[in-house]
């Protein structure tokens, strides 16, 4: 006789960056595989999952707050990700009769954790229908686009980050495995993969860029190898957190040829020498601005985008000066700045620089922000009269919304695109761009 009781369902929060996000698919994955349901509320779920983040002091407080709703709410509540990583915390934020509803608590990449601690809360389906998961996995990005883990952990140091003491060192995924994954993703239907890790260019010296078999050749698990393969898969490959070491320099072969996007997400984090070497960053970054002009006269339309950091303990007026010179002759094409946070067990803490007072943060903070808008102004404008090729993420009645191949997915920015014709998300269209303010551009298909 078969069981006829309803499928238990899983309610789950998923917070950081797009790294954790995978992590969440895969646990998704698992859990839709055996026959779990999952259920937009926390409310009447069996149980609740929160992913956390566990980077900065803002992220953890997000965190508890998202794990505090759920307590409210329903219960019964698993946590993992990189909060999970630090429970004293965790078990410091609430009183002991809420701590006492947290099934487990377990650190990032821990998927058999998680999904034990769900059986052990709400026992799996008898029969599970594994025919119901499609072979790329549950994923909880649109159809049309996907991330794509290549490695975990990461091998540098950098003084105000605790990601290696969250999630180790860096651990590579065989070339053949990833090409694997993204295969599978092109052909249900994904038109861009976005490459995500720690640190990608760093992909494969952990294994000493090991070759494994792919359809009927070797791959070597190297950073270039790995991006001309995934360019011959016929989607977008989009690059991220690809810190600027020399071999870096091989890839604008891939973006000339259009095997991988003209797109760089390399986070500079700043540019005056004693920060850098205070924040204990790698890669060649003496001779960034050289490299920067090398690049763009290999790949003319190359788009860069860059993340920094104001107000790191030391930085002095003159320093943030040289970051301003810096950022207008680098011209970078996206850029965004965070405010130096303190963070537990980050060894910046203990490097005995005086501190940044919080109103000069944010004095900096703004200052920094004019300069780059002015600046993606100007970049933006000079693609009023291009066509360019759009990729469609929101589909509306005249106007829909989507990117260039110069904007990842919620960090850059939009394309508005007028049409005579229907247009849906994931459709690949010409546009003809009218008009650009600094950040967004509008146009016509044609």
């Amino acid at each position: 006789m078969s069981d006829t009781r309803p499928a238990p369902r899983i309610s789950f929060v998923s917070l950081g960056c797009p790294k954790a996000l995978v992590d969440s698919e895969r646990i998704v994955t698992r859990l839709r595989a055996e026959g779990y349901e999952l259920s937009r509320k926390h409310e009447g779920a069996d149980a609740v999952i929160v992913n956390t983040c566990g980077f900065l002091d803002s992220a953890k407080a997000e965190s508890l707050e998202a794990i505090g709703a759920a307590l409210k709410e329903n219960g019964r509540v698993i946590v993992t990700g990189c909060m999970g990583a630090e429970p004293e915390q965790i078990r410091a934020a609430f009183p002991q009769k809420d701590f006492s509803n947290l099934l487990a608590i377990t650190g990032p990449q821990a998927y058999e954790s998680v999904v034990a601690a769900v059986h052990d809360a709400v026992p799996a389906p008898h029969d599970p229908f594994l025919d119901l998961v499609p072979p790329q996995g549950v994923r909880l990005t649109p159809r049309h686009y996907a991330y794509l883990k290549i490695s975990e952990g990461c091998n540098n140091r950098c003084s105000f980050c605790i990601i290696p003491k969250l999630r180790g060192d860096l651990v590579s995924r065989p070339a053949a495995e990833v090409l694997r994954e993204a295969e599978k993703l092109v052909k249900a239907g994904v038109k861009e993969l976005l490459v995500i890790s720690q640190d990608t260019s760093a992909y494969g010296v952990d294994l000493r860029y090991a070759e494994s078999a792919f359809g009927d050749r070797a791959v070597r698990a190297r950073f270039f190898d790995l991006a001309k393969e995934l360019g011959s898969l016929g989607a977008w490959v989009r690059l991220h957190y690809v810190y600027p070491y020399p071999h870096v320099d091989e890839v604008m072969e891939l973006m000339a040829e259009g095997l991988v996007l003209p797109y760089l997400d390399i986070p500079f984090q700043h540019a005056a020498p004693n920060v850098l070497k205070a924040m204990k960053r790698p890669g060649k970054q003496d001779r960034t601005l050289e490299r920067i002009r090398a690049w763009r006269e290999a790949v003319p339309d190359l788009a860069i985008r860059s993340t920094f950091i104001v107000g790191f303990p030391g930085e002095t007026e003159d320093d943030f000066q040289l970051l301003l010179d810096w950022l207008a002759e680098a011209r970078l094409d996206r850029v965004g700045a965070f405010k130096y946070e303190p963070v537990a067990g980050a060894p910046s803490e203990t490097l005995g620089l005086p501190a940044v007072p919080a109103e000069v943060k944010e004095q900096r903070w703004k200052r920094f922000m004019a300069a780059q808008q002015a600046i993606s102004a100007r970049l933006m404008k000079q693609k009023v009269g291009r066509r360019l090729q759009v990729l469609i993420d929101e589909a509306g009645p005249t106007v829909a919304k989507g990117r260039s191949k110069y904007d990842a997915p919620e960090i850059d920015g939009t394309v508005h695109v007028a049409s005579r014709r229907p247009l849906r998300a994931g459709d690949v269209v010409t546009v003809k761009i009218e008009a650009a303010d600094a950040y967004d551009l509008k146009g016509t298909a044609v």
